[in-house]
């Protein structure tokens, strides 16, 4: 059985302190990847990690995915934003998942967890957001699966490695959406 046919069966948890180092390596490892996140490997480290965990266990949801070995192979979070007319907004949400798990389930599976979260846990929060890279076609399709909708287009907003720039996409779950009114 390969590794990601294994992952599909990761368990999926709340993020502890614990986790930190072994998040560190996981967003290290997507970030080499091409297109994988928006920081690069170099930009990743322990005190960027430790602020979104911070801020996710004060005001907001972070998860983990294990493999049956126990190690991370997918990490999603978002938190409220610091101004209280925020306060119904889950804003800066990230999803990585390992590069030899990606197309195993294991990101849809932890997507659906966090939301899941949202819905039953948090009936305050009325808008999840996001923003996925204009040419991330699979990642836009992905999150539109998930009930996002893609809310207009920030141009030139990101500068790649060779100096080309990519437009942000920002995209947004409402619960009125979920629900069936509109406030």
């Amino acid at each position: 059985m390969t590794r990601s046919e294994n992952s599909v069966y990761a368990r999926i948890r709340d993020a502890t302190a614990n986790d930190q180092h072994p998040v560190v390596s996981l967003y290290r490892r997507v970030a080499a990847t091409p297109g994988g996140l928006a920081r690069l490997a170099d930009e990743i480290n322990d005190d960027y990690v430790s602020n979104f965990m911070a801020h996710a266990s004060h005001s907001g949801i972070c998860l983990v995915a294990e493999d049956d070995r126990g190690q991370v192979v997918a990490e999603i979070h978002a938190y409220t934003p610091a101004p209280r007319c925020f306060s119904h907004v889950l804003s800066e949400l990230t999803i990585a998942v390992d590069p030899t798990v990606q197309g195993s389930g294991v990101g849809r599976r932890i997507f659906e967890s966090f939301m899941h979260r949202v819905v039953e846990g948090f009936p305050d929060i009325q808008r999840v957001e996001l923003i996925a890279r204009e040419s991330n076609l699979r990642a836009i399709r992905f999150y539109a699966s998930l009930g996002f909708e893609v809310e207009g287009k920030l141009s030139n907003r990101i500068k790649g490695v060779g100096g080309s720039f990519e437009s942000d996409i920002p995209m947004a779950w409402l619960r009125s959406s979920v629900t069936g009114h509109r406030r």
